[in-house]
């Protein structure tokens, strides 16, 4: 800590009262001082931007990082998911994503688990918080229900290891939320509910393979799901946003994320 000499004598009072003092006096009155500047010290400064803030918006990732803010290219009229996922998402999500799908693919999964792994965690670049939820909202539409069921409930299982697929609590979880936290209790209680739904294995497939998405370096073409995707996922042929579906706000908000309003 940095002493002002000249602040700290004038809190002892004139020159001859600080003569007059002894050494073990001073040093006592120098501890008490530094100790008063600790407790004035600023507080922390505010975040410019909440945590919970999308990805494509400015946000953080999960561990801190925040992608630049840049411009973007114009979307199709009609736009599609691959335009989405090309042209609406942050590198590293879209990183993530395509590894977690990939690592489905190499495994042998079925299909539709491995567009679940691919769709997942797209919703982080509008919203993280609940981004379970957020997520199997915005792709109910367009999937199966057993689809938009797995990818609702993996933001639960995620906490909760299970060592029959292999699946152990994420060391990154105790970096981020710490050693000792304890998850919610909405979402003890959906993981108890999704453990034993008839489903539970597609969401915890979901997990299993978002472990092995964090390799750095590795990238993913979007080109081997593109067929996935042409057989699971329903196109709607006015362009996703504009089709009247209930979530279509939620792809506009990603086309139009610079819209004052």
């Amino acid at each position: 800590m940095h002493i002002d000499r000249r602040a700290f004598l004038a809190t002892l009072g004139s020159a001859a009262v600080v003569e007059a003092m002894s050494s073990e006096a001073r040093a006592d009155a120098l501890e008490h001082y530094m100790l008063a500047q600790l407790d004035k010290a600023p507080a922390a400064k505010p975040a410019d931007i909440r945590s919970g803030t999308g990805a494509l918006f400015g946000g953080p990732s999960p561990s801190g990082v925040r992608a630049p803010v840049v411009a973007l290219s114009p979307m199709p009229e009609r736009p599609t998911l691959v335009d989405f996922l090309r042209l609406r998402g942050t590198p590293g999500i879209g990183n993530h994503i395509l590894q977690s799908a990939g690592d489905a693919a190499k495994k042998g999964e079925p299909e539709e688990t491995v567009l679940a792994c691919l769709l997942h965690d797209y919703v982080l670049n509008l919203m993280k918080p609940d981004h379970g939820w957020w997520s199997a909202q915005m792709m109910e539409p367009y999937v199966s229900e057993k689809v938009s069921w797995a990818i609702r409930h993996h933001q639960a299982l995620r906490f909760y290891a299970d060592p029959s697929v292999g699946y152990e609590y994420p060391e990154l979880y105790v970096r981020i939320f710490g050693k000792d936290y304890a998850p919610a209790p909405y979402i003890k209680s959906t993981y108890e509910y999704a453990r034993k739904h008839k489903w539970y294995m597609d969401a915890r497939m979901i997990t299993v393979h978002d472990l092995y998405a964090f390799e750095p370096g590795v990238k993913v073409s979007i080109e081997p799901f593109q067929d996935i995707i042409g057989r699971h996922f329903k196109q709607p042929k006015e362009g996703l946003g504009f089709d009247g579906s209930p979530v279509a706000h939620m792809w506009r908000t990603l086309m139009y994320p610079d819209n004052p309003l």
